[in-house]
């Protein structure tokens, strides 16, 4: 700052007379302020004008249309427009091909509502919740539609949780899901244009987008009509024909909070002592639970625990304990056997803690199966070799386990796996991102910029 000084000030050194040629022009030999000096005050007397007028104008739209879809386009672009200039985006698009996300600003009854209750955003289910908290935040999010290869439609219906029992109550989805997208397609003219096929849901439930616990039902009542062209994501997968999935789908993992892995971790190192052999806790009924003739778990879980109730070397537990996360990563194997649908949160904790994941549900496709090498990192039984349970898992003990569990202990695979409050490189949203830029031939604005 000094030598600055010294040089604006001097009339004999050269330098400092080339710096007053450099910044005042002179007329008549008098020096002359530069044109921002001398207009200063008119310039800013329009730049204040022109902020208030068109804060006037936002208020005046918010106020006379506030639940109009097409007024927060209005109010996002004015946001848009000032975000731009005033911070430099966070992240390179251009590992997913520069992919752009539209998320409707639906009413918070579609959504936010569901908030009051704390179990909304930490359940199995809060995957719906998540993504779309984490895509507001993102730098892939674009408030401006005609710029967007997809649109999300952030409705939450895993939130309903029964009086009875306690558990998620979905009957109420689909009248959720198309009051919706009846709003979306009479305001916006997105949906329409593409009959959907560029709208991205989330179906976190059993049997993702059939929106019922029970397959059979679920089967019966199949997908929604309006949902038919659109992309599911969806916990529900398997390999072999099945109505439920029979649309554009991405399979995602059931939701874990990362915070209650990391806590767990932080107290027991995933490379720790693991003194359990074989971990299992959860529903596991002496006789198979009937309801209306449907068998939960297929028999399996019953099976495990008729066959290995009384082996030492097995740690079953029937009842709930919050504290559990602590058994996982005390333990080498931890058993994933299907429940009332073929996947089950297990999976992703046993992955996360470090237990090598032993996957009993036949024909199931798991989440991400580009980016997680599963079959290096888990063991798959079939349901009808659940007996021969213990001699599989005392082979590879004696054999290849501790490859598999350097394999498992990789932490890419552990975030992989995990929805975070923002996308982090690698995380689950950020796969779900690398599966749309996939889809990108369903992208209006590709297919238009093409044909161009």
């Amino acid at each position: 700052m000094a030598d600055h000084h010294h040089l604006h000030r001097s009339t004999k050194n050269r330098n400092g007379f080339y710096v007053k040629m450099k910044f005042f022009r002179t007329k008549n030999g008098k020096p002359e302020k530069p044109f921002f000096v001398k207009h200063f005050k008119w310039i800013l007397w329009f730049s204040l004008s022109f902020y208030f007028f068109a804060k006037f104008l936002n208020n005046h739209e918010s106020s006379t249309n506030n639940n109009s879809l097409k007024t927060s386009i209005i109010n996002h672009s004015h946001r848009a427009l000032s975000e731009s200039i005033l911070q430099k985006p966070k992240t390179s698009h251009g590992l997913l091909n520069d992919l752009k996300v539209y998320i409707y600003e639906l009413p918070s009854k579609y959504n936010t509502d569901w908030l009051s209750n704390d179990r909304c955003r930490n359940h199995l289910f809060a995957s719906e919740v998540a993504i779309h908290r984490a895509l507001t935040k993102s730098d892939f999010r674009t408030f401006d539609p005609m710029e967007a290869d997809f649109f999300f439609v952030p409705v939450y219906v895993s939130c309903n949780f029964s009086t009875v029992n306690g558990f998620p109550a979905i009957g109420h989805a689909r009248a959720l899901l198309s009051s919706a997208v009846e709003l979306i397609s009479s305001e916006l003219p997105f949906w329409k244009r593409s009959n959907g096929s560029d709208h991205v849901f989330v179906a976190s439930h059993d049997y993702g987008a059939c929106f019922h616990a029970m397959e059979d039902r679920a089967i019966a009542d199949g997908i929604p009509e309006f949902m038919k062209n659109s992309i599911i994501l969806q916990t529900f997968g398997v390999k072999y024909n099945h109505p439920c999935q029979n649309v554009e789908h991405i399979v995602i993992p059931p939701y874990i909070s990362p915070e209650k892995v990391q806590s767990t971790l932080l107290k027991s190192p995933i490379d720790g002592q693991r003194d359990i052999f074989v971990f299992f806790r959860g529903k596991m009924e002496v006789h198979p639970k009937n309801v209306s003739g449907r068998f939960y778990s297929k028999r399996v879980r019953t099976e495990i625990l008729r066959k290995y109730g009384n082996d030492r070397r097995f740690y079953l537990k029937r009842h709930r304990f919050a504290g559990y996360q602590s058994e996982i990563v005390r333990s080498v194997f931890c058993l994933c056997p299907l429940g009332w649908a073929p996947w089950s949160p297990r999976l992703v904790e046993s992955v996360a803690l470090g237990c090598v994941p032993v996957i009993i549900a036949d024909g199931i496709r798991l989440p991400f199966e580009s980016a997680v090498p599963w079959s290096e990192i888990s063991l798959t039984v079939r349901e009808a070799d659940v007996a021969k349970l213990g001699g599989v898992l005392d082979y590879v003990a004696a054999t290849n386990l501790s490859a598999i569990q350097r394999n498992l202990w990789d932490r890419k695979l552990r975030q992989s796996l995990l929805f975070h409050d923002d996308v982090e490189s690698g995380d689950a949203t950020w796969q779900v991102l690398v599966a749309l830029s996939r889809k990108l031939g369903r992208s209006h604005r590709r297919l238009r910029v093409s044909s161009e």
